[in-house]
């Protein structure tokens, strides 16, 4: 039985397409509900808060996850991934060598983060990696009259990031964590700054001016704020534009 946006308490952004933000580390999670499929984008911080998804989804879908995308390889938007063993998993290309190879430093920065040591471990015991790499853009057909068009935009946050467009009106882009609203851009060691604002302008000649952008931390924003954001980040990192 399928339920409201609201019942489910996620945030509807457009037709068939939402969000819903995370306890813990707010991080953001989303939807494309096609005829027959269904998108999620990234997947939480634990197989238990994946499975959770999964079923929400599957709620609001009517039917069960068909593909999931991966925005970038950090332990709060892919540590849920195992839940979805049955869906096609996508990643920007690269993003596979960081889940593969660099699963102790993924726990690592969980525990670090107060992911419990157990619930890591898990985690990385389960990890679901992509099949399926995209190296600049693919075109992903959900049924009906849906698509989503998925973008390998980065590096910036991350040496491998992963953005994907929602056409319709409004048009809609989950930016991942290359965006952020509920606080200032998070550099880890992984990060690429001299490319980050780049990658923005990236996002912006996506969507364009009149597009939702929805961060992996807080509120959705629009173009204005990406804009500022990318500005800032550029002043922040000494990058010329």
């Amino acid at each position: 039985m399928t339920v409201t946006w609201e019942e489910a308490g996620w945030e509807r952004l457009a037709a068939g397409v939402g969000r819903c933000r995370l306890p813990g580390w707010d991080c953001t999670v989303g939807l494309v509900v096609g005829a027959g499929s269904a998108l999620m984008i990234d997947a939480g911080s634990s197989p238990a808060e994946g499975a959770r998804l999964r079923t929400e989804a599957q709620a609001l879908a009517g039917h069960r996850v068909t593909h999931l995308a991966l925005t970038h390889a950090h332990f709060d938007h892919v540590f849920g991934a195992a839940a979805f063993t049955d869906a096609e998993v996508f990643g920007a290309a690269g993003v596979e060598h960081v889940l593969t190879r660099e699963r102790e430093d993924l726990r690592t920065d969980a525990v670090r983060n107060g992911l419990h040591a157990r619930v890591a471990d898990e985690a990385v015991a389960a990890l679901t990696y992509p099949r399926h790499q995209v190296s600049d853009e693919l075109a992903l057909p959900l049924g009906g009259d849906r698509e989503a068009l998925l973008a390998d935009v980065g590096p910036g946050h991350t040496a491998h990031d992963l953005a994907v467009l929602v056409p319709g009106s409004p048009a809609v882009v989950f930016c991942g964590d290359l965006v952020e609203e509920s606080g200032e851009p998070q550099a880890g060691p992984d990060a690429v700054p001299s490319h980050w604002p780049a990658a923005l302008d990236r996002l912006l000649s996506l969507g364009g001016e009149d597009a939702l952008y929805v961060p992996g931390h807080g509120a959705v924003v629009d173009a204005g704020f990406v804009r500022a954001q990318r500005d800032a980040l550029a002043t922040r990192f000494g990058v010329s534009r």
